[in-house]
């Protein structure tokens, strides 16, 4: 695989923490094309992400993870990359996943592939109950909502052939967390060749206070909802 055909989407708010170390980690891994969106943060994340020198977007004011993401990909199908890549800032993913997510498009002839925290047993053991339920949940909804079932619908790690990017990117109308349901949404409206496959996710105290909690997820609700009725 030429990691130079990937682009490495990463959306971020108030990341100082962990933005540097998520960086030089993909740096070490081989990835050289990566757009960091920095989604109105108050700290130094932009700051850190620069010094790393890779590309930086910035919004003036927090768009959400839904708006970062828009941005992000937008950016990335500048460049007519073969293979784009969403990857969370809060080193909850191994850049070493990557691979796995972009494999089945090159060789296989996947249009879109999410990565699961939830396909291997091991794995859902690590994730504490109420996030379990709260995916499982948010499944089932984005399933209801018109998406492909899946088995984790809120994962941050999912690869996009450039066709597929292009006509997702189209319709996305997510600002916020909602974005990663209407995403699954989007693959079935377009017919995109869908394909999940097993990740392993990096539970630190810090990314477990970051992502989708409870009430998040009943804005999420909300929001899947209303786009569904208007």
């Amino acid at each position: 695989m030429n990691k130079d055909d990937i682009f490495v989407v990463i959306p971020a708010y108030n990341e100082e923490k962990m933005i540097g170390n998520t960086l030089r980690n993909l740096k070490k891994e081989g990835y050289k094309n990566i757009i960091v969106v920095d989604d109105g943060s108050v700290d130094k994340t932009s700051e850190i992400a620069k010094k790393e020198g890779v590309i930086v977007c910035r919004h003036i004011l927090n768009r959400g993870l839904g708006g970062a993401l828009g941005t992000g990909i937008k950016c990335a199908l500048l460049y007519k990359p073969k293979i784009i890549v969403t990857f969370d800032a809060d080193g909850q993913h191994h850049p070493k996943d990557i691979e796995k997510v972009a494999k089945p498009i090159l060789e296989e002839g996947y249009d879109v592939v999410v990565g699961s925290r939830l396909m291997d047993k091991n794995e859902v053991k690590n994730m504490p109950l109420v996030k379990r339920i709260g995916n499982w949940g948010l499944n089932f909804i984005t399933y209801l909502m018109g998406g492909y079932f899946t088995t984790d619908s809120q994962s941050g790690l999912r690869a996009f052939s450039y066709e597929a990017a292009k006509k997702v990117i189209k319709d996305l109308k997510s600002n916020r967390y909602e974005v990663s349901s209407e995403f699954i949404v989007l693959f079935k409206k377009h017919n995109l060749k869908f394909k999940e496959v097993p990740i392993k996710t990096i539970y630190t105290e810090y990314s477990m206070s970051r992502g989708t909690n409870v009430k998040t997820g009943f804005k999420i609700l909300f929001k899947l909802i209303m786009q569904k009725i208007t």
